[in-house]
């Protein structure tokens, strides 16, 4: 076989790991960004733990069905970057957004999320969820609810009888 066929399975097959391994991968049309804002891109989805590259769409449709991903290649026309997130379902579809939000150049297409593909639409909802630490925030405050409640209504029965608890010594 040739060298450039052996080179263009080597790099379908670093594809389909990529695929594979990540949580998250959402493909945006990058047309139209600058050089600078190109960085500042990479760099804020560095920070937040997601790889970016730009890869040939006839490589990663074959990966993608490969890995039983093919209704991604309908997301794979034009200029193509991919997000890959490896440990944050979130990170790649906030960190685009957010960009995309202040720079109309780029262009969120679709993705995959937890092996199934999804649209724009999906993605935007995913960027819109609050953080791990924003849901472990509520979901603490909604576990002690309860006992806060609790402690309210004992002090207001206490108050309401006159008398305020007292400490006892032991």
């Amino acid at each position: 076989m040739s060298k450039a066929v052996e080179q263009k399975k080597l790099v379908v097959a670093d594809i389909v790991s990529k695929l594979e391994r990540s949580k998250t991968t959402v493909v945006a049309d990058y047309r139209g960004l600058t050089v600078k804002q190109t960085n500042e891109l990479r760099k804020e989805l560095r920070e937040a733990g997601v790889e970016l590259q730009v890869l040939k769409n006839t490589m990663t449709r074959r990966a993608s069905e490969q890995v039983g991903l093919s209704e991604l290649g309908e997301y794979l026309t034009g200029p193509s970057a991919v997000a890959f997130s490896y440990d944050d379902v979130v990170a790649p579809a906030r960190v685009l957004h957010k960009f995309a939000k202040d720079n109309k150049a780029l262009e969120i297409k679709g993705g995959v999320v937890e092996g199934k593909v999804v649209g724009l639409e999906d993605i935007q909802a995913l960027a819109e969820l609050p953080s791990r630490e924003g849901l472990l925030s509520m979901l603490l405050s909604v576990m002690q609810a309860p006992v806060r409640n609790f402690a309210l209504a004992v002090k207001a029965v206490a108050d309401k009888d006159g008398e305020a608890p007292e400490a006892t010594e032991a």
